[in-house]
């Protein structure tokens, strides 16, 4: 009998895979092309640009804000204030909110013993009022530095060189004396005397709202009232 299930047709031999060799790189399905080194100098000199560009306008800042901070110091000590011996007004407006300095004026008639008049043409006050020519308002409470200077440029036989800086609690209220300083000539007797003196004084007060303050003298014709010369003011602490 005859077996009709085979063929006398051989089947093709299929040969093994062969397996993958060691230290052989597997293929890449979506090879990547390498960059060039001519495409990359744009871009590196595109960067070098920009860093060179941020440098200068860094230095080009520095140099702008430092050559104005120059030009302001100079305009500030250049005023009339600075010239008196007060702090520049651009300085201390930062630092201090709550200041007066005030320049005092001669008066056509001066009277033997009184209070100082301020000039305020020349004068500088912030949140501090002055009253009747010769008096400070405090607005705000606090302490308070206060200083003047006082020149004197001729002396007197019987009275000292001095200059007080006078409080009152109020409108109302009688004065006090709270600062005080004094200050001699060689030869006060001498009207021809190329000599002179300056009283200075300085101190932390404590005021009140309402509380004012004045600089009196025994003799206002003894005083040189050059705005270099005397001067007074205060500032808030």
């Amino acid at each position: 009998m005859i077996n009709t299930y085979q063929t006398s047709m051989a089947l093709p031999q299929v040969p093994p895979p062969v397996p993958p060799r060691l230290g052989r790189s597997q293929p890449v399905l979506i090879p990547t092309p390498l960059t060039s080194p001519g495409h990359s100098r744009p871009l590196l000199r595109f960067l070098v640009c920009v860093v060179m560009l941020h440098l200068f306008l860094s230095v080009g800042g520095f140099l702008y804000l430092y050559y104005n901070e120059i030009q302001i110091s100079r305009a500030a000590y250049s005023s009339p204030q600075a010239r008196a011996g007060f702090p520049p007004v651009g300085k201390q407006d930062t630092t201090y909110r709550v200041l007066a300095r005030m320049v005092v004026k001669k008066s056509p008639s001066p009277q033997k013993a009184g209070y100082f008049e301020w000039n305020i043409e020349h004068s500088i006050h912030k949140k501090i009022n002055y009253f009747e020519k010769s008096w400070l308002t405090i607005l705000e409470p606090g302490d308070y530095f206060v200083y003047s200077r006082v020149t004197f440029s001729k002396g007197h036989a019987t009275i000292p060189l001095a200059s007080l800086v006078k409080l009152r609690k109020s409108q109302s209220e009688k004065e006090t004396d709270v600062m005080k300083a004094y200050c001699s000539l060689s030869n006060g007797m001498d009207s021809l005397n190329p000599h002179m003196c300056t009283a200075t004084q300085q101190d932390v007060i404590t005021l009140e709202k309402g509380n004012q303050l004045s600089l009196w003298v025994d003799d206002l014709s003894l005083v040189d009232y050059d705005m270099t010369a005397t001067s007074f003011g205060m500032y808030k602490v």
